[in-house]
């Protein structure tokens, strides 16, 4: 793992971001930006418009529980430009409390189910997303968030609802 300030992306972010931009690292050829998440529609906005950049692809969007961290939270954009055949990971940490992020949905009509998707496991929300509800659970659930490091590996009730099953 190397510091990657220095490659092209990671210069071009720094130089046009420098109040939003943390550090870039390169591991095995790939490239991480850490960034404040204050800016992260601004920064996905120039990657995907900007000619040198056309980042046209989310490839994916998730997250990461540390609940040692003070930022408990990390959420994770791969992005990629099919035509140039680059990449780059954005990464935004946040704290627990209040966890939010602004929505991508604009930027990439793909965000939608990926960002629906986070906020039902890890319970981030996404600002300004058009339809932020629950992907994966039932509406009702309100039993926690299963992908947190603090939810229980065996769930929550899971004993009652498969004795229950059982008697049927």
């Amino acid at each position: 793992m190397t510091l990657g300030d220095d490659h092209p992306i990671a210069l071009s972010l720094r130089e046009r971001f420098p109040d939003v931009y943390i550090c870039g690292i390169q591991f095995r050829g790939d490239l991480s930006v850490y960034i404040h998440p204050r800016g992260l529609l601004e920064i996905c906005n120039f990657l995907k418009n900007d000619a040198e950049m056309d980042f046209d692809y989310l490839v994916n969007l998730c997250s990461v529980d540390d609940p040692a961290e003070a930022e408990r939270f990390e959420v994770i954009y791969e992005l990629l430009s099919i035509r140039k055949r680059h990449q780059v990971r954005l990464k935004a940490r946040i704290p627990e409390r209040g966890a939010a992020m602004d929505s991508v949905v604009s930027v990439w009509k793909g965000a939608n189910f990926l960002e629906r998707e986070v906020f039902d496991m890890m319970g981030i929300r996404f600002n300004g997303h058009p339809d932020l509800r629950r992907i994966l659970l039932p509406d009702d659930y309100d039993e926690g968030y299963p992908l947190r490091k603090d939810f229980p590996v065996e769930g929550r009730g899971w004993r009652d609802t498969f004795n229950d099953f059982l008697k049927t």
